[in-house]
């Protein structure tokens, strides 16, 4: 059953009021994504853990179901009720927080972590649908830059109240805690927030503009059917050579890794199908390509970095987890907020000269970003420009601190601009599955790739580089920010005639 919509004009205060909730609801999302960053060393300590062994658990246990099911829980949305379906969500993913606290070994706590990407599967997708249709086009990239605050603010609440509970009381205590937390806030989310007209603020634009817009029924879905019956063949044929490597004997490669594979191209081959009219309206368009695979070049290191940083804190600058907690979380609050407002104000200001301003804005954010994080990481030899020796301990710290600032609030800058465009790449009805396929690709590769990268290529580095593997890793992981940059490039010369109003 889904809830009357809201037909009455929507008042200011309760728009900024159901933007606030929707905030705090990102915020947990975020803040139970990423706690497993600062808990990296006593979950390695734990559970006897390599790198890569730690990047799989923080990338690809997540994202392979919160990028798949989010397609499906976004159709859904785009014809229920979005609030029930969030409210849900928030409280599957927190449960499952809770749940990791009291795992036993590596594959309970993976298995886990599966449980949170399925709650966090439906809560980010309807989310944007609903701020879309509670804000102008005047307004939205600002308003849903205003939403992507809790990306900040619940890496910063993650990495301090996990790391500090953790380091006081154990990290079972942070994960339980946590997750308590969010199952608290999904009554009110339920019962204060209600669902409003889907397209209610572009209606009178779009009567100026197209008084017969064209019906999501009517759209062809030969696209979108192609795309699923490419996946579903993909995941058949792995599945079938996992079969004959597990019980024929034929080497063909580990069967384990197979059979996983399979099954996540199975589902998001299924994903496909449930979406095939909005996947046949978004996949022709050359914008949507170069968005998607630049937000998700953008993402891995994003996601990645943002992982192990904490970890590299603690390695390379020889910080304890409390003072980490207390280092990273200002690093995050305060360049994440900078990073996100300011890229949704600019991008709404430029995109009234042209709507190329929103990808553009973010790609020159990432050109910036690359060596502004490289100098951050080797504040010592900076100050040792000037001082000799390097200059203290708490010198090289703050230095850090403030040049960390910078690439932090813009590997940020991206999300209002990006989720905006991606909004008018599709009808309002279709919105919500639009945001979800968009966040397949985003986060199927910045999650999953991101967080294995650097954990595997740690791994591999070790050898050479021992305990400052990490930082080379992340060095080479700065490339992803320059084939980001290419690809917006790219989108802001398309994105003008892949439009709708």
């Amino acid at each position: 059953m889904t809830d009357a919509t809201t037909a009455a004009p929507i008042k200011p205060g309760y728009r900024y009021y159901v933007l606030a909730i929707l905030v705090l609801v990102y915020m947990l999302n975020f803040l139970d994504r990423q706690i497993i960053g600062i808990l990296a060393a006593p979950l390695k300590a734990e559970f006897g853990l390599s790198d890569s062994q730690f990047g799989l658990l923080g990338g690809i246990a997540f994202a392979s179901v919160y990028s798949t099911l989010a397609i499906p829980l976004a159709a859904l949305a785009d014809r229920a009720s979005r609030v029930w379906i969030m409210t849900g969500a928030l409280a599957v993913w927190s449960g499952f927080t809770a749940l990791c606290g009291v795992a036993g070994s590596f594959g309970q706590l993976f298995l886990f972590r599966m449980g949170v990407g399925v709650g966090e599967a439906g809560g980010v997708a309807p989310a944007y649908s609903l701020i879309a249709d509670y804000f102008p086009p005047s307004q939205r990239a600002r308003a849903l830059a205003g939403f992507a605050f809790g990306i900040p603010l619940g890496t910063a609440a993650g990495t301090l109240v996990g790391g500090l509970l953790a380091a006081t009381y154990g990290w079972r205590t942070a994960f339980i805690a946590v997750g308590l937390v969010g199952l608290l806030l999904a009554p009110l989310l339920r019962l204060t927030i209600k669902d409003p007209v889907r397209g209610g603020t572009d209606a009178a634009k779009v009567a100026a503009v197209d008084p017969a817009p064209v019906a999501p029924t009517s759209v062809s879905d030969r696209v979108g059917r192609a795309a699923s019956l490419i996946m579903l063949g993909l995941g058949a044929g792995c599945l079938i050579l996992a079969a004959l490597n597990q019980f024929a004997g034929v080497a063909v490669g580990n069967a384990l890794v197979l059979a996983f594979g399979g099954l996540l191209a199975f589902v998001i081959g299924v994903s496909f199908w449930i979406a095939k009219k909005t996947a046949s309206v978004v996949m022709p368009k050359p914008s949507f390509w170069l968005l998607a695979f630049g937000a998700a070049s953008s993402s891995v290191c994003g996601y990645g970095v943002a992982g192990w940083l904490p970890l590299f804190f603690m390695r390379s600058f020889n910080l304890t987890l409390a003072q980490t907690s207390w280092y990273y979380s200002g690093i995050a609050l305060i360049g994440g907020l900078m990073g996100i407002w300011l890229g949704g104000m600019i991008a709404d200001k430029l995109a009234k000269k042209g709507k190329g301003a929103y990808p553009l804005t973010p790609a020159i954010a990432f050109i910036i970003s690359a060596p502004c994080f490289i100098a951050a990481m080797n504040s010592p030899w900076l100050i040792g420009l000037v001082l000799p020796g390097g200059g203290s301990n708490s010198a090289q710290l703050i230095l850090a601190f403030l040049i960390f600032l910078i690439p932090t609030g813009l590997n940020l800058a991206w999300l209002g601009p990006i989720t905006a465009a991606v909004q008018h790449l599709a009808p309002a009805p279709m919105r919500s599955t639009a945001s979800a396929i968009f966040l397949l690709f985003n986060n199927l590769l910045g999650i999953a790739v991101g967080f294995f990268y650097f954990g595997w290529m740690s791994d591999l580095l070790a050898p050479r580089f021992g305990e400052e593997s990490l930082r080379w890793a992340i060095y080479t992981g700065m490339g992803f920010y320059l084939m980001a940059a290419v690809l917006l490039f790219g989108a802001s010369r398309t994105l003008k005639r892949d439009w709708i109003d």
